[in-house]
């Protein structure tokens, strides 16, 4: 039988297609030895009213024992010969409490998972939790709780050798490595090459340097000598790419990007960054976090009406996909700024013009492919709040903090299930949220882990906190409409195709599509409600369509009014991406705006072909979309963003402020209505 392989794209495919499963624990077998037992009913409570509850994280910490074995090594192994980890999953019991287990099948005669009891992603990222606190609460044992986390994770990272400074990603309950998982994971083994898990291992590292530097000398030069060798496995991969483009559908990317990715190199750069500051003479982690973020920074996409309205993709293997999982990279940019002094446009593109989209488009869906779809989660929730603070910090912009505040409003009740994802009196994260609004109860290491890097940033600024804790429930959104080709009148030579598989190896289609060939049209007659968006004013049309890499005609698209006029929106190109490059797949899917505002009245649009049309999708982008929160105890906050010029509708009332992308204040909004400059926001009370 042919093993299943887990690569770079094939992990995008898994986050698109599926959902909070991707996220779930696997079923508990029988507990190996070392296994911790089950959640305690009666967590310590938070302190001093902080929403910061790391109860739940130190419950899935176990110690592992760390032995003397070729090629790794920590601070101060002989001496102590253990340290700490998280378990990855942990599976909701019935009767209350958690069930800690392991990546993949457990065998009950060793104790050794598939994969691994725990891994150096969940280690990494925990560690940055307990700096974090520590840095916020001043609590001594987050340090030492963190410094033991560092120990495990410098004892996964090879020391020496072909494959020096690389890091194993699994390790078992009783502290072997498991170098190759089941499934295989790429790179496999997964020392052999850079990964996601070396970029959080120097997000780690570099987050401790200035920590320890004051505190613990000796180990913070151990960390700073960790982090070089980090930067010579990177070396001799993505960092000595630097300079290289590639194509991806007609479009340059770059090729030094961690494991390809924005996501990844994102993570890396927040820890360079803080390892610059803390050491701004040290070249050699300055030039690696320069040409990173450089590299980050060239990633960004769209424009303020065009998908993906100027987000950074996160893999330059698609021109077509966006996904809220690993979205730290507009944080990482901004970050970078204060130091490179580059990237910082980019980060506000996509925390104060993509952001406001997203929040008013149903929230941070785990895959924008191209249409917003699947679960959410805490890990893309944390990272939108992380991208807009760190943004309002290099802009001193305060409208992207109370954005941020809203965006945190998703731990607390706007999320599609309109109930908290996360309980400070128990410091627990739920796993993930369908569509739909069904909860996944679990609580893993990574949900638990960005939960709490969310708290302690609003403890840190507790107005944004009550204004996040406010938030009640889901929010009724009235963001862009999809209007699925499968639904359309076809006429002419013109059918419905239903693909084998929706993934093409860069997106999704989102079901089946129309296929229209020459002289055939698709006619898209509006509902009430949608004729209702459109006549508030501004709308444009997307048409979302495979283009083809060769030539490939034409379509005419228009709009018909309740009287039989025609007014002409665009013709659109059906071909000519040319080559794909870097992506898997000819051709692209994604929705490509037609020239013309949709004109009050229009009851249909239709595209006649002159060519080969592939469409899957007509999606209307409201000129300005909005989301209303309830709040607890009465009232609505409202977002709105504007993707054209557009006065903002308000109620007798109604009071607040618009705001520029990078957050400056335009001015207030208190006398009914008010002009929001296309690529702005309001946020509004009631």
């Amino acid at each position: 039988m042919e093993a299943t392989v887990i690569n770079r794209r094939s992990l995008i495919r898994s986050a698109v297609l599926t959902s909070v499963a991707a996220s779930a624990a696997p079923a508990a077998a029988a507990l190996p030895p070392s296994h911790p037992g089950a959640h305690p009913l009666s967590p310590e409570r938070p302190k001093d009213g902080r929403l910061t509850n790391l109860s739940h994280l130190r419950f899935l910490l176990a110690e592992v024992p760390l032995s003397v074995l070729d090629g790794h090594s920590t601070h101060g192994l002989s001496e102590s010969p253990s340290g700490l980890a998280p378990w990855t999953y942990a599976d909701h019991l019935e009767g209350g409490g958690f069930d800690p287990v392991g990546g993949g099948e457990l065998d009950e005669a060793t104790g050794h998972w598939t994969q691994g009891a725990y891994n150096a992603d969940d280690i990494a990222r925990a560690a940055i939790v307990f700096l974090r606190a520590h840095t916020t609460f001043g609590d001594d044992d987050d340090l030492a709780t963190a410094r033991g986390l560092l120990r495990t994770l410098t004892y996964l990272q090879v020391d020496s050798g072909e494959f020096a400074g690389n890091v194993v990603l699994w390790m078992q309950a009783d502290g072997t490595l498991n170098r190759s998982a089941a499934p295989v994971e790429l790179p496999d083994p997964s020392d052999s090459d850079e990964s996601y898990w070396l970029a959080r291992t120097i997000w780690a590292l570099g987050e401790a340097v200035p920590v320890y530097a004051a505190q613990d000398p000796d180990f913070a030069a151990f960390l700073i000598d960790r982090l070089h060798l980090a930067l010579g496995a990177l070396g001799r991969a993505s960092l000595g790419r630097y300079g290289h483009w590639q194509e991806a559908d007609g479009t340059s990317v770059p090729g030094w990007l961690i494991a390809d990715g924005a996501d990844a190199t994102g993570e890396a750069v927040l820890g360079l960054t803080a390892a610059v500051q803390a050491r701004p003479r040290d070249r050699r982690l300055r030039r690696a976090l320069d040409r990173y973020s450089e590299g980050i920074e060239a990633m960004t996409s769209g424009d303020v009406a065009e998908w993906p309205y100027r987000a950074i993709l996160p893999s330059t293997g698609s021109q077509s996909l966006w996904h809220a999982w690993g979205g730290l990279a507009p944080a990482a940019l901004a970050a970078a700024s204060t130091v490179t002094g580059n990237g910082l446009e980019a980060a506000v593109g996509d925390a104060g013009v993509f952001t406001p989209q997203l929040l008013t488009s149903g929230g941070p869906y785990n895959a924008w492919s191209p249409a917003p779809d699947e679960s959410q989660i805490a890990y893309g929730a944390q990272s939108r709040v992380e991208g807009l603070l760190r943004t309002a910090d290099a802009t001193c912009g305060q409208g992207l903090r109370e954005l941020a505040a809203l965006a945190a409003g998703w731990f607390f009740g706007a999320n599609p299930s309109g109930e908290p994802a996360y309980d400070p009196a128990t410091g627990v994260t739920i796993d993930g949220i369908e569509p739909d609004g069904t909860v996944n109860l679990n609580s893993g290491a990574e949900s638990t882990i960005h939960g709490l890097l969310a708290m302690i940033a609003l403890d840190a600024e507790p107005r944004l906190a009550r204004t996040a804790r406010c938030i009640s429930g889901r929010a009724q959104a009235r963001g862009m409409l999809w209007l699925p080709a499968e639904d359309a009148e076809l006429s002419g030579d013109a059918q419905v195709i239903t693909p084998d598989s929706s993934w093409t190896g860069e997106s999704n289609w989102s079901g089946s599509y129309a296929l229209v060939a020459e002289g055939g049209s698709v006619s898209f007659k509006l509902e009430a409600d949608q004729r209702e968006v459109i006549d508030a004013g501004g709308a444009t049309a997307h048409p979302v369509i495979h283009r083809l890499a060769e030539d490939a005609g034409t379509a005419l698209w228009t709009t018909i009014d309740g009287d039989g006029s025609r007014t002409e929106l665009g013709v659109l190109e059906l071909g000519g991406i040319d080559d794909r490059g870097a992506t898997e797949w000819d051709g692209i899917l994604k929705p490509f705006p037609l020239e013309s505002e949709i004109p009050n009245g229009t009851v249909a649009i239709e595209a006649v072909v002159d060519g080969h049309l592939e469409l899957d999708e007509l999606m209307i982008l409201p000129g300005i979309t909005s989301a209303a929160h309830p709040c607890r105890g009465g009232g609505e906050i409202i977002l709105r963003a504007a993707s054209v010029e557009e006065d903002a509708a308000t109620v007798p009332g109604e009071t607040g402020s618009a705001f520029t992308a990078d957050g400056e204040r335009l001015g207030p909004i208190n006398r009914g209505r008010r002009s929001v400059p296309a690529g702005a926001f309001a946020i509004t009370t009631r």
